[in-house]
């Protein structure tokens, strides 16, 4: 179920993002801010619990928490750019970490490299990328974490293209639940998103 998160403050940083003059602070520090947005209305409808606290005046309070551990799980290394953005807004989610690469001449994903929380298997857990291009990558992760017992398992990316949703959609079914900040027109022949921003990546960390 794809859900694009349209809002004036997200298209407005997202803009910033994608002009070519753009140095990798501005592009950094934009992509934070947007996850920050987005997670903010992807937990708008998540299930609470009570919480007892005492306040400062000694008085018993029934307030709330979130019902189940909060994993996030960048897939690096691109995915880490958006880390920061997600934690500043839930500082209590675990991380979990899947390392993969793109194979230039097939475009396949390639894991070399993961690691998971010990937390409960119901957990809700968002694979986190900022580019939704073939979809192999993110296909590849989920697939990991759901054979590792993980069924609670959602996708945050910030631009993607309707190829990669059709593929998350063929693997994981019309209800899996994927988020954008924009869905962009199509894959260009080096399997790149168009308009896209370029290799978000490399724009992330200043390299080439």
């Amino acid at each position: 179920m794809l859900k694009v998160l349209n809002h004036p403050l997200i298209s407005i940083k997202l803009t910033n993002m994608r002009d070519k003059n753009a140095d990798h602070s501005v592009f950094r520090r934009n992509l934070n801010e947007i996850a920050s947005l987005m997670v903010y209305e992807i937990l708008r409808n998540y299930q609470t619990k009570p919480k007892n606290i005492v306040t400062p005046l000694d008085k018993k309070y029934e307030g709330t928490t979130i019902d189940k551990s909060i994993v996030f799980v960048p897939i690096l290394r691109a995915g880490l750019g958006m880390l920061d953005g997600l934690l500043e807004l839930v500082p209590e989610a675990r991380v979990g970490h899947i390392g993969m690469y793109r194979d230039e001449q097939s475009f396949k994903a390639k894991e070399y490299y993961y690691k998971m929380p010990d937390v409960k298997k119901d957990s809700y857990v968002f694979v986190v990328d900022p580019m939704l291009a073939t979809g192999g990558s993110a296909v590849d992760a989920i697939t990991r974490l759901k054979n590792n017992g993980f069924n609670n398992v959602h996708l945050i990316c910030l631009v993607g293209v309707k190829e990669g949703v059709e593929n998350i959609e063929k693997h994981f079914g019309k209800d899996f639940e994927i988020y954008l900040a924009a869905l962009d027109s199509k894959l260009n022949e080096n399997k790149y998103i168009e308009p896209g921003l370029g290799d978000a990546g490399d724009r992330i960390f200043g390299t080439k």
